[in-house]
């Protein structure tokens, strides 16, 4: 079941909301000793996480199939860039990382008890089977984990600006049978962070024009590391970015880590992006960091001409400022 992202949290007595958590989507599958994990787009993740699989195997119910999510979690968040870590060839290393990260599989629906296929009845008659399945499974587990669940909207806001825990949003579900590949059925509301980034570089389009701005922040000793990229903007903002970064193309940009892909000025080679000196800075709107950089891509804002390229530190990914 897919969610889309909308701008609020809806409400009415057909919604339920749950924390939307930061990992990796998981459908896990139990028939007897044979233990399947599978991600969202249908690829195994079951040899990497030897935890969960022998956890899921220790339940009494000896069939079943949840959907959940695969997540690190850490004092105050979960920790994605660990999770990542997990996604490895060596068997010897996703089992050291096993016993020393170990992953929690957050459950959230239950698909299939025993030879009760359940997709076909309402979210609330799901729930109400999951809480059960979980208690009677996994009461004492640290493995597996009942994903909370409410009706009351005040508390979907409170866990939507981070007063109870740094969540990575809230998903609101309709009371509707599982509704498999289909978006009508549950939604997600997502955190929005804000930061101030130096322009190092860009990329443009066949016709010349602005395609993205390149985004630095510097470290301690005063090295500006490429961070991410705005992609979405209006025709206008692409016009007032050129008439800004034309006029100050000059290398290097970059002076710690730089894009990816060949320099304009390393000769006899094509130039996927353009340096530019470190002087504009702007405002920018992300959701998530990933390895000291963003994870997806970031929305402009606003220019920030009052703001000094300098002040523009990876501090800001550490403490994000929410929008």
């Amino acid at each position: 079941m897919e969610t889309r992202q909308v701008a609020r949290i809806p409400e009415g007595e057909e919604w339920s909301y749950e924390p939307k958590w930061d990992g990796f989507r998981c459908i896990a599958f139990r028939d007897g000793d044979n233990v399947e994990l599978q991600s969202k787009s249908g690829e195994t993740l079951t040899r990497y996480f030897p935890e969960i699989v022998a956890a899921l195997r220790e339940a009494v119910t000896q069939r079943f199939v949840t959907d959940g999510e695969l997540i690190i979690a850490t004092e105050s968040a979960s920790d994605f860039d660990a999770l990542l870590q997990r996604i490895h060839p060596a068997e010897s290393r996703v089992k050291r990382l096993a016993r020393e990260t170990p992953a929690t599989y957050v459950v959230f629906d239950l698909l299939a008890e025993g030879r009760r296929p359940l997709f076909e009845s309402p979210l609330s008659a799901r729930r109400t089977q999951l809480e059960a399945f979980v208690e009677r499974n996994f009461e004492k587990g640290e493995y597996v984990r009942l994903c909370p669940a409410t009706k009351d909207v005040a508390l979907a806001r409170r866990w939507l600006k981070g007063e109870l825990a740094r969540l990575d949003g809230v998903i609101a579900k309709r009371d509707v049978p599982y509704a498999f590949g289909s978006r009508d059925a549950a939604v997600k509301i997502k955190r929005s962070y804000t930061a101030d980034c130096v322009i190092g570089g860009f990329r443009t389009s066949k016709d010349g024009k602005i395609a993205s701005l390149l985004l630095g922040l510097y470290d301690v000793e005063g090295k500006l590391h490429h961070v991410g990229f705005v992609g979405s903007m209006s025709a206008a903002e692409r016009e007032r970015a050129g008439a800004k970064l034309q006029p100050i193309v000059e290398p290097p940009g970059f002076t710690g880590s730089a894009p990816g892909g060949p320099s304009r000025w390393r000769r006899e080679q094509d130039s996927p992006w353009f340096p530019v000196r470190p002087e504009i800075v702007i405002e920018i709107a992300f959701d998530h960091v990933t390895g000291h950089r963003f994870r997806h891509a970031t929305r402009l804002l606003r220019w920030r001409p009052d703001k000094a390229p300098h002040s523009c530190t990876m501090e800001q990914l550490l403490h994000p400022t929410e929008s």
